[in-house]
């Protein structure tokens, strides 16, 4: 197996974090796959404080079977559509060509993304650029990993302000049941985490930051604790006396419910806490 990518160094435990928590929303998701083989994902969401509703509709085929290659479109109710075509070990072994576009029919506005990925035993490395002839921004980053250590490194250009625009390195270690993640922002930002997998039905995480230019620190602990193979709980806290909470069931095969809330610590007693329903339904 090749390194993860970048972006998802320390995943695990942001997954501890951020699953399974829905806090002051109402979701609904409806997935199902054709007998053609098409995926088709739909959903919205409520916002509790504010009243706004969004939804979404995605389409994910696989065109000319043979080629590797696949297409995804998505539509959101700001009337905003996005189609992403993928190719996959095609022109190289370990290559994955990604063209994203977006267009908004009301404004006009138009944007698009080509992405590049090479994976192979002990490295991972991509690069991406908008279609902006004005000045395309270029995202690079590099991953590499040998015997459960993993170095990376992320480059972002502005070529139009002939800038470096960020600059982020990450240093970590993985063994499957337990996760160790660094990382340093823009040389002001520095974050750390931890995942371990305890029993093979309790899941905890550690995340440690600080900001140099605020001299702002965070803390947060979570856990996550399989009470069987259909329900959950999660529960997390922060240095700041967040409290997280949540409860995840699965009701029937496709029919999964989960409830989750955030409980202001410091102000227990003035109210203003936060819940959350979500809904997912598959087929």
């Amino acid at each position: 197996m090749s390194p993860p990518s970048f972006v998802d160094l320390g995943k695990s435990a942001r997954d501890v974090f951020g699953k399974g928590f829905h806090f002051g929303l109402v979701k609904l998701d409806v997935k199902t796959k054709t007998d053609s083989g098409c995926e088709v994902n739909s959903g919205g969401v409520s916002n509790v404080d504010s009243g706004k509703v969004s939804g979404h509709l995605e389409l994910k085929t696989k065109r000319c079977p043979g080629t590797g290659m696949q297409m995804v479109s998505k539509w959101n109710t700001d009337n905003v559509i996005n189609t992403a075509v993928d190719m996959q070990d095609k022109l190289m072994a370990g290559l994955k060509l990604s063209l994203d576009s977006t267009y908004n029919p009301d404004t006009g506005n138009k944007n698009g993304k080509l992405k590049a990925e090479m994976k192979s035993t002990s490295a991972l490395m991509t690069v991406d650029t908008d279609l902006n002839l004005g000045g395309p921004i270029f995202n690079t980053s590099a991953v590499l990993g040998h015997k459960g250590w993993l170095a990376g490194l992320q480059m972002v250009y502005d070529s139009s302000k002939s800038k470096l625009v960020k600059n982020n390195i990450a240093l970590g270690y993985s063994t499957g049941d337990f996760v160790l993640h660094s990382n340093i922002n823009d040389g002001a930002i520095f974050g750390a985490s931890m995942y371990q997998k305890v029993k093979p039905n309790i899941e905890t995480g550690v995340n440690l930051g600080w900001t140099a230019s605020s001299n702002t620190t965070s803390f947060g602990v979570a856990l996550k604790y399989a009470l069987d193979c259909n329900g959950s709980l999660r529960a997390k806290i922060n240095n700041s006396s967040q409290i997280g909470l949540g409860y995840q069931q699965k009701i029937r095969d496709g029919v999964t419910l989960t409830l989750s809330t955030l409980i202001d610590g410091k102000n227990f007693n003035q109210g203003g806490h936060k819940v959350g329903l979500s809904l997912e339904l598959e087929t």
